[in-house]
């Protein structure tokens, strides 16, 4: 039974700086990255597109990057940023498609039920960054050792509290059309996407990628996390 309505939140982009990502977004999407943010919690920053649609509602795209003007956080950074082998891909590839978070209007309710399948996510931990329509809160799943899990396609949870970001978001000619995530354990994925009511994301059995597809000014383009 599922634990609520989920629904993509938003893609995560990793590169080794936001002015790599910024080239990497126009070259590749055929716009320049909106406005983001800094999060002192992790010692990142990004910046950010809107690609919602009526299958995605609220959707948007995440360049981001460690900071090199904070010090290193206390704790681990999210979504494996402090990886050596994801930091070398990120450097001598280019940004790749490397995690997703979707948005659950019940974070606990969610954890628990992915605990229930043997699943630990992680705790709820609180954040917010400032923003120029003001302070942006939300509660997230993190472990303390950063791992996304099941290879990045397993989300990241996220409840947000008030005002979304996408709502300041300007169009951008960018839209999300199609996700999908394939694992070897494909069957439990799916199972944990089925338990907090995920729709429009099918999960099927071989290696590990996280793909999405996207309308652009380039055209149709494909990205793909290719196992990262």
């Amino acid at each position: 039974m599922s634990s609520g309505s989920a629904r993509v939140d938003h893609l995560v982009v990793v590169a080794d700086s936001l002015e790599q990502g910024a080239a990497w977004c126009e070259r590749t999407l055929g716009v320049a990255p909106g406005p983001g943010g800094e999060h002192e919690l992790m010692g990142t920053h990004n910046r950010l597109l809107r690609i919602a649609t009526v299958d995605f509602p609220q959707a948007y795209f995440e360049l981001i990057a460690r900071n090199p003007a904070v010090p290193a956080p206390p704790r681990t950074r999210w979504f494996d940023m402090d990886q050596a082998a994801q930091q070398a891909t990120v450097r001598e590839q280019g940004p790749r498609l490397a995690h997703w978070v979707a948005r659950v209007p019940d974070l606990d309710a969610a954890l628990s039920a992915w605990r229930r399948l043997g699943i630990d996510r992680g705790g709820a931990i609180e954040a917010s960054r400032e923003t120029p329509r003001g302070l942006l809160r939300w509660r997230i799943s993190l472990r303390p050792d950063g791992q996304r899990l099941f290879d990045g396609c397993l989300p990241t949870l996220i409840e947000w509290s008030g005002t979304h970001p996408a709502a300041g978001m300007p169009e951008c000619g960018v839209t999300l059309h199609a996700m999908s995530v394939q694992h070897p354990r494909a069957a439990l994925l799916g199972q944990a996407l089925a338990a907090i009511g995920m729709e429009h994301v099918p999960a099927t059995e071989g290696p590990a990628n996280l793909c999405a597809t996207l309308r652009t000014p380039q055209g149709v383009i494909r990205l793909e996390s290719s196992g990262l």
